[in-house]
């Protein structure tokens, strides 16, 4: 080789393949995903797919209606990336898997946002007619609808979204009525009066899944009720104290309870201690008069009064006789304002309640049928009935012998210790101790955050412990349906198992008008409601006909027919419970042949939905609501699996607050950074429990997505100008190919039990860690040099390795790019159309062809070792570049351990060095070579650098 002056040297770059794509490795992704969105819907994407997958096999995924009413939330989008992944894949895999949204479209939220327009025009809703009451309600459903349609599609969720469900569409109005019908036909409904969460300020009953619950402080009180009969002497005129948080409850008390096995003492109050101490008047009221309490509480009972009577901490008990609760049996009390005569006049009843406790209060426990179900039930099965006493707004009636017209009882300041319950009863003598101190959880309703109260008022229940004809009750059956459904998690079953278990009768008539109306005639004589199929039949074809409108007193004479007298029933005005609303979906939705891809084949019998998925709050909503709707109409669950998600939280863990600014808005999310980030976060997530999100959070999955897009952009490059004509068979192939495609191997199966476990973070840990470990960090590594110099002028083909390469490049990324979709929405229909501009959208695509043959448990296994190695090399010659002693690692000479087989293997392509070779000990040297000038190894045969090694001379075609 001549020498030539190195500024002389030829430049070669012309001959090497430099990868070349029009994949930017810029995302701009708020720009382009409006755009693609566009271009699906043009496409008529969704169509197209109901079209290709048609009379596959069917995958029924149902969707949970989310509320009409405010922008979509974080919660929002998680739940729904979630769906929108689970049709994706399981399209994907060749099944017919439709997406129908769905919204839930009547109840209280809306009721009360119109209202609250209303107040703000100082107008009454009830001085306007129902029916343009309800059209208002109606046209705020439909406005948020759109709303919050616009803003889930721009999360790339691919949905039926110009044919949603609404259960404000008559069609749906009539499905809901219907299905009431069949409760009543099958002797399922009965209305009684039971207590039933009430919310003061909405004026309704609520739902348990309607409630949450806040911490409060509330006034705690003692109240003596002096006992006048008893089977036990001293314990005439002795005082029972009881002790309550809920004040309000005194003036419709009517008994007190006792627990059977609990031991009582006899006490009395004697001294205050010190001489001078400050004395309160109370006091002098009750000292030497005799209480009973339990035993277990004596001393808190004391405390308690001690507050009360005086200020030094030294008031003295002294104990007497105690006696077994059963004793009580028979002993009769009066009500502190018995004086009022009246309902206040009559005897208080001692009753055994297997549910008092000794765990707080005084052991006995003061009874309001109208305000609790162990009240309720224990004074019902003694004959005690209800008084109703407090109204819909939470004063007791204006002809209540005590208070009346006052209130309202969540009132702090009506139940505060100088208020006028506490005030009345110090005067009346039957005020012990009174202290607004007691910390506790207490329900709220989730609208309008006011507490709420039990309240004892006539209602529809379908009840959950009779049999039903042809069965057991529906709480057997449902939780049979439980047993028989398949939770993901697990944990879910147990929840809901629980809840169910101890679930009360189901109250489902509501006191509002936006709703679906019961639609019942009620025998003003006998109380019981009428079943007359004819009757139903009308009913439900004049509201398919005009939505809840039709239920009306003017039509119904119509609906009653010649048969009966509309002046004979009583028409109800209540509506359903919008849960019963929601139970009802998967029968319009799924069985109605409205959306006829979602049909099951004539004959099917089984639970309509492969899965439903919601957060697990629903476990006490919708998951519950259907199930009972379906189990008490079909026998059955309406779904075979449900999956449930936990709810997002800062980034500190704490719940998201506008008060707190810590919220996360989606849309502005996208605006800043795109879609596939906010989906590649939440699929990423274990979002089975409580998850977190934050700008580092984001920032995290910002760099991982940035990685993928890295690998679909090298992929696109290095298959530039691939065809047919270079395609490798497997068993030609090196072994660093045939590895490759073990692993390609391997990730199907893995990603195939991802997806079947629906466990959509491993899904997307699999396919980041292949493509940033697997293949850029690892397989582009080894081969980039093959890929860049493995051709030329003379070689235009290729060597055989470069071929191979490339054509498991090709496999790789028709493979990657499929099983990104589901996740990257926007980024693989852009990476696909970089690659197929004439093929059509990636979603239309198949899970990819893998042979399962490519899989070598022995191939894996000795290139595990062989990557081990590779990493302890990596490992020993980084400090080296650090320190500036090599440049490059293509300056290294090495020599390694070698627990495997090195026939066969380019060592120094693996490692990536100027020389390799198996030896007893790592050590690394630099090398003494020269450097090629067209792919820069160092090697022997280069006399000079910049000239050429041998085969960049042999590929160049010409002398070096």
């Amino acid at each position: 080789m001549t020498d030539t002056p190195a500024a002389e040297k030829r430049d070669y770059r012309d001959t090497v393949f430099l990868p070349k794509t029009d994949f930017p490795m810029k995302a701009g992704l708020p720009a382009k995903e409006p755009v693609i969105l566009e271009r699906w819907k043009a496409a008529g994407l969704y169509d197209k797919l109901r079209d290709a997958r048609r009379g596959r096999e069917k995958f029924i995924f149902h969707d949970g209606p989310p509320y009409a009413n405010g922008d979509m939330h974080i919660g929002h989008a998680l739940n729904h990336i979630l769906k929108d992944m689970v049709v994706r894949t399981q399209t994907l895999l060749g099944k017919d898997a439709p997406y129908v949204p769905g919204w839930d479209c009547h109840g209280l939220p809306i009721e009360w946002k119109v209202e609250e327009a209303y107040r703000k025009k100082k107008l009454n809703k009830d001085e306007v007619p129902a029916s343009e009451f309800r059209a208002e309600c109606r046209a705020y459903a439909k406005g948020w609808v759109d709303t919050q349609r616009e803003q889930l599609k721009r999360l790339g969720i691919n949905a039926d979204w110009d044919h949603p469900y609404l259960t404000m569409d008559f069609e749906a109005e009539a499905t809901i009525v219907s299905e009431l019908m069949k409760f009543a036909d099958s002797g399922q409904l009965y209305r009684g009066a039971k207590p039933v969460m009430w919310s003061p300020v909405e004026k309704t009953a609520l739902a348990e899944a309607e409630v949450e619950y806040e911490d409060i402080v509330s006034t705690q009180i003692d109240v003596a009720f002096e006992i006048v009969e008893s089977a036990i002497p001293e314990l005439v005129g002795a005082y029972a104290v009881i002790w309550t948080t809920t004040p309000w409850t005194i003036p419709v008390n009517q008994a007190l309870a006792y627990g059977p096995e609990i031991e009582y003492t006899i006490c009395e109050v004697v001294g205050v201690g010190r001489d001078g101490a400050e004395v309160k008047p109370l006091f002098f009221q009750w000292a030497s008069k005799k209480f009973i309490v339990a035993t277990a509480l004596v001393e808190a009972v004391r405390t308690r009064f001690q507050a009360s009577f005086n200020t030094d901490g030294a008031l003295a008990f002294t104990t007497g006789a105690t006696f077994k609760g059963s004793q009580l049996a028979g002993t009769i009390a009066r009500h502190p304002m018995h004086h009022l005569g009246g309902f206040f006049a009559r005897p208080r009843p001692f009753l055994a309640g297997d549910f008092v406790t000794t765990e707080t209060g005084t052991g006995l426990v003061h009874m309001s049928p109208d305000h609790g179900e162990d009240d309720f039930l224990l004074c019902k099965a003694n004959g005690i009935e209800p008084v109703f006493a407090v109204e819909a707004d939470g004063k007791y009636r204006a002809d209540w012998a005590w208070l009346g017209g006052q209130g309202s009882v969540i009132n702090a300041k009506f139940v505060a210790p100088d208020g006028p319950i506490c005030n009345d009863l110090r005067d009346a003598g039957g005020l012990l101790a009174a202290s607004a101190d007691y910390k506790h959880s207490y329900p709220h309703s989730w609208r309008s955050k006011a507490k709420v109260i039990f309240r004892c008022t006539p209602q529809w229940f379908i009840p959950m412990d009779e049999a039903r004809d042809g069965g057991g009750t529906l709480r057997d059956t449902a939780l049979q349906a439980i047993t028989d459904t398949r939770w993901i998690p697990e944990k879910g079953r147990n929840r809901i198992n629980a809840m169910v278990e101890g679930r009360p009768d189901w109250v489902i008539s509501r006191q509002r008008a936006w709703g679906v109306p019961i639609t019942l005639f009620v025998d003003r004589k006998t109380g019981a409601y009428l079943n007359d199929p004819a009757v139903n039949t009308r009913i439900v074809a004049a509201v398919r006909e005009q939505g809840v409108d039709a239920w009306t007193d003017e039509a119904a004479q119509g609906f009653l027919g010649d048969a009966y007298d509309a002046a004979d029933y009583e028409r109800q005005t209540d509506i359903l419970d919008v849960w019963f609303d929601s139970g009802c979906t998967h029968v319009f939705v799924l069985e109605s042949g409205k959306w006829p891809d979602l049909l099951r084949p004539k004959g099917y019998t089984g639970p309509p939905a492969d899965l439903y998925l919601e957060g697990s709050d629903q476990h006490r909503g919708w998951f519950q609501s259907s199930l009972l709707e379906s189990c008490g109409t079909r026998g059955h669950a309406p779904y075979k699996a449900v999956l449930t998600h936990g709810f997002t939280m800062d980034a500190k863990g704490m719940k998201m607050s506008k008060s707190l600014g810590n919220t996360i808005d989606p849309q502005m999310l996208m605006k800043d950074s795109g879609a596939d980030i906010l989906r590649l976060w939440a699929l990423s997530i274990d979002f089975t429990e409580d998850n977190r999100i934050g700008k580092e959070i984001l920032s995290g999955i910002s760099d991982q997505y940035r990685k993928l897009r890295n690998t679909f952009r090298y992929l696109l490059g290095a298959l530039e100008g691939f065809s047919e004509t270079e395609r490798v068979p497997v068993a030609e192939m090196p072994e660093l190919e045939r590895y490759v495609l073990h692993l390609l191997a391997d990730m199907d199966a893995k990603l195939r039990i991802a997806v079947d476990d629906f466990d959509f973070n491993t899904y997307v840990r699999l396919l980041s860690d292949f493509a940033n470990n697997d293949l850029s960090a690892f397989f582009f590594d080894i081969r980039k040099d093959s890929l860049y110099c493995d051709v030329g002028p003379a070689l235009p083909g290729g060597t055989l390795k470069r071929r191979a390469y490339r054509t498991v490049l090709d496999t790789v990324f028709e493979a990657l790019v499929r099983w990104a979709a589901p996740v990257l929405v926007f980024t693989a229909e852009e990476a696909w159309g970089t690659r197929h501009p004439e093929a059509g959208s990636v979603h239309l695509q198949e899970w990819p062809e893998v042979d399962a043959g490519w899989k070598s448990t022995l191939l894996g296994d000795r290139w595990l070792y062989l990557r081990e190695m590779r990493a302890g090399v990596t490992g020993t010659i980084e400090p080296m570049r650090r320190d500036k002693t090599v440049g490059s690692s293509l300056e290294a000479v090495v020599v390694t351990p070698l627990p495997v087989d090195a026939a066969n293997l380019d060592l120094a392509e693996l490692l990536i060095v100027s020389e390799a070779s198996v030896g007893e000990v790592l050590s690394v040297t630099v090398t003494t070579h020269h450097k090629c000038g067209r792919c820069w190894r160092h090697l022997p045969e280069v006399e000079e650098d910049g000239d050429l090694c041998n085969r960049c001379t042999e590929v160049v075609g010409e002398p070096a």
